[in-house]
């Protein structure tokens, strides 16, 4: 971010455009001067300010992108797209993670179990919910509520937005690695269909806890990596800061994942990123759900889970 405004400092040209158009429409108003012509001139040059800028990204402004302070999460997704959400707690054993949150909701007409991490937007939020970064109870918990969702036969629906499972001595020793294995291994059997959506980051285990899916679908801005630039950098470089460096070779963005396999399809945002219009990027994700969901909750079950298994199996090369 830049001078600690909520924007990025490539988006500084157009919010510093925003601003000259909303002063001179209030100085229009208060002055009762004519200043039309020049506010549609303006307007026609912020939009094409705004095509030049995000189309022009690198996958390292991408990145930023997908962390903006102001970019909706699993909370916001569920409040705009969804009605009847009952959020359940706990993992049954140890404590209820609130870095993972999930319980029964309606999408349309479609009764589904949404499951996601949520990040927070305040300091207090992002302590509560450890910035998005689940312990293995949080794994815990989305595994008993996937069981819940086979028992009830509706589908579930994930959004991914973590920067990792919480790395932390007390995770470990209640088995971070473990918890996030058994998900893995019990989504590939889970007899309901299963759709995930990455809303912002997706990294490392910590997104693939819950990444295992009969569509996964990726945001426009979002990214998915077996691990973040930063930490790439750290550990090939021994400096985060190459972060942009090694967005580059790692080609976490959608576009690349989509050529790979990796993603089943893109779903676009409002053209200047999801956070500029959260209401839209909610439509524009549920209108892929519902459709994704009627087609999957058609299907039998037998072949849906071969099919979720193939899928993977024929992920990536093997050079022998």
């Amino acid at each position: 971010m830049a001078d600690g405004q909520q924007h990025l400092e490539f988006e500084r040209p157009i919010v510093e455009l925003e601003k000259k158009i909303s002063d001179m429409k209030d100085f229009s108003v208060g002055g009762n001067i004519e200043f039309d012509s020049e506010i549609d001139s303006l307007q026609k040059k912020l939009k094409k300010l705004r095509e030049e800028v995000y189309s022009g990204l690198s996958r390292w402004q991408r990145v930023q992108l997908s962390r903006h302070p102001k970019r909706p999460h699993t909370l916001d997704y569920i409040k705009l797209m969804t009605t009847d959400f009952i959020e359940l707690h706990g993992d049954r054993s140890f404590a209820d993670d609130r870095a993972m949150i999930g319980g029964f909701a309606r999408i349309g007409d479609q009764p589904v179990m949404v499951v996601g991490q949520q990040k927070g937007r305040d300091t207090k939020q992002k302590l509560i919910r450890n910035f998005g970064m689940a312990h293995p109870e949080g794994y815990r918990k989305a595994r008993r509520l996937f069981h819940m969702a086979e028992k009830f036969g509706v589908p579930i629906v994930i959004f991914i937005d973590t920067p990792g499972a919480y790395p932390g001595l007390g995770a470990e020793e209640r088995g971070q690695a473990e918890a996030i294995a058994k998900n893995i291994q019990v989504m590939f059997q889970i007899k309901t269909p299963i759709v995930v959506v990455i809303l912002g980051e997706g990294a490392s285990g910590g997104a693939l806890g819950i990444g295992i899916g009969d569509r996964v679908f990726i945001l426009e801005y979002a990214w998915y990596s077996v691990i973040s630039p930063e930490a790439c950098a750290a550990i090939l470089w021994r400096d985060a800061g190459k972060g942009p460096e090694a967005a580059e070779a790692l080609k976490p963005t959608s576009d690349t994942l989509l050529e790979l396999g990796v993603v089943d399809d893109i779903i676009a945002e409002p053209p200047s990123g999801a956070h500029t219009d959260p209401p839209e990027a909610a439509r524009l994700v549920k209108e892929k759900l519902v459709t994704t969901l009627k087609e999957l909750t058609a299907r039998d079950t037998g072949e849906l889970l071969k099919e979720r298994l193939n899928k993977y199996r024929n992920m990536g090369v093997v050079r022998e």
